[in-house]
């Protein structure tokens, strides 16, 4: 029961209800992407009348963070590109990085040596610091 009212209730953890429903109906499945998120558009491509093209959409796999979505499906999902990235024979030059989301907020963001997040402790002044007083 709780998994139902999560499901119904909640947009952030996965997908709604409605969402399931809007995409069993009216979706297709183009593809995956390396993070388990699922790419759809309207069945058979077909244009929505009130948007005047195809409608696009992504179902994450678990939270639902937009930088969880690598770069070539963004540029499919927004339109920059017509051929979703499953279709390209594209291959990843070596000095290219693979995607990482944005990590602000979580245990494993960056947190440089003077942050107190990072040891707890900040390290003591070395001297070379002159706090500003008012008048001088």
């Amino acid at each position: 029961m709780k998994l139902f009212f999560l499901r119904f209730f909640t947009w952030w953890n996965g997908s709604t209800f409605g969402t399931q429903l809007w995409t069993r109906r009216f979706g297709e499945l183009v593809g995956t992407d390396e993070a388990g998120n699922q790419y759809y558009r309207t069945r058979g491509g077909k244009i929505d009348p009130t948007l005047g093209f195809e409608r696009r959409w992504v179902i994450y796999d678990g939270y639902a963070e937009a930088t969880n979505v690598p770069p070539s499906w963004h540029g499919w999902l927004h339109h920059t590109v017509d051929t979703p990235p499953t279709d390209e024979t594209y291959v990843a030059r070596e000095w290219q990085k693979p995607h990482r989301p944005n990590l602000t907020g979580t245990p494993d963001a960056y947190r440089p040596s003077g942050s107190t997040l990072a040891s707890g402790r900040r390290p003591k002044a070395t001297g070379d610091y002159q706090p500003w007083t008012p008048g001088q």
